[in-house]
């Protein structure tokens, strides 16, 4: 299954909170991954927290940095620390528009926290 976080805006960072829920499978100390390919140069996708829920779920909490239009997909696992076949792999999907195609709305979790940083440029000090 995918989360859709539809439709964001072109150059700009996201905030993404989503749980999956009932993981039975994963324990309490959970860790995030990002699959790397050599497809892809670089992921837009960072995450900040990954916890269990009391309801035996999943949270996580990240940015996504909108990079292109059209559909974007990430992938991210949680993982539980020392044990190797507990693994939740999860697919981000976004439909990205340019700023001239009208303002988008969000998606329950989905949150946009501004434009991102010309990191080229002598001004920006931190890269998400």
């Amino acid at each position: 299954d995918c989360m859709n976080i539809y439709p964001p805006l072109y150059h700009h960072v996201y905030e993404l909170i989503f749980t999956v829920p009932d993981v039975p499978t994963l324990g309490k100390d959970l860790s995030c991954s990002i699959p790397s390919s050599p497809i892809r140069r670089a992921s837009y996708l960072k995450v900040n927290c990954v916890s269990s829920t009391l309801e035996g779920g999943v949270k996580v909490t990240c940015e996504y940095k909108t990079h292109q239009e059209g559909v974007l997909q990430e992938e991210l696992a949680v993982l539980t620390k020392g044990k190797r076949d507990s693994t939740l792999k999860v697919k981000l999907q976004a439909k990205v528009i340019d700023p001239h195609h009208g303002t988008p709305m969000l998606l329950e979790g989905v949150k946009c926290l501004g434009p991102v940083k010309d990191c080229h440029s002598k001004h920006c000090s931190k890269r998400i």
